[in-house]
């Protein structure tokens, strides 16, 4: 990596300073890291914006816990006039809330959309900004493993020490006691 302000190769990508200049290196690495974008810092106070899916569970939820108050009060009601529209009303409100309600949720749960996935950043937090609000937990002093693609089983390596066992070390010596005993007769 070079310095944006010197041009000076700096020897890691984990130095936090230019070695030439002093200009502080913290910002460049995250932007390598995230592929020229800056990440998105949220302070702790600030509300979490809730997902479609998560909204639409709770609406569910929320239909299918009143049911469970406004059919016996409906109910209720019904028991004690001799008109229809109570009896309607109330046989209604319980196939809205009891079925409405976990179609509700199982709707939500299978074609809504959820949260976004959180942006996961590697090495230190920026001088700048206090840790507490930086966005990783973890504090790893090396940077992620590289990945590697997996090859195919079939261009995979045999291990060959699995095709012949060593010999053992009494097998060789019963070897050459045999051999002696040959020689003797």
């Amino acid at each position: 990596m070079f310095c944006p302000q010197c041009g000076q190769q700096q020897v890691a990508g984990v130095i936090r300073f230019c070695s030439r200049c002093g200009f502080p290196l913290d910002g460049v690495l995250q932007l390598l890291s995230n592929g020229g974008n800056l990440p998105v810092y949220h302070s702790p106070d600030e509300p979490v914006p809730v997902s479609p899916r998560r909204k639409g569970v709770k609406q569910g939820g929320l239909l299918l816990l009143s049911g469970a108050v406004i059919v016996p009060i409906l109910a209720m009601f019904a028991s004690f006039s001799n008109f229809v529209l109570p009896q309607m009303l109330a046989a209604l409100a319980a196939i809205i809330c009891f079925v409405g309600g976990p179609l509700r949720m199982l709707y939500a749960g299978l074609f809504e959309e959820g949260a976004p996935k959180p942006v996961r950043m590697y090495g230190p937090a920026p001088m700048h900004m206090p840790q507490q609000f930086a966005p990783h937990a973890q504090h790893n002093a090396l940077p992620p493993p590289p990945v590697r693609p997996q090859q195919p089983a079939w261009r995979a390596r045999p291990n060959t020490a699995e095709l012949v066992n060593p010999p053992s070390v009494t097998e060789n010596t019963t070897r050459l006691l045999e051999k002696e005993d040959r020689t003797e007769r």
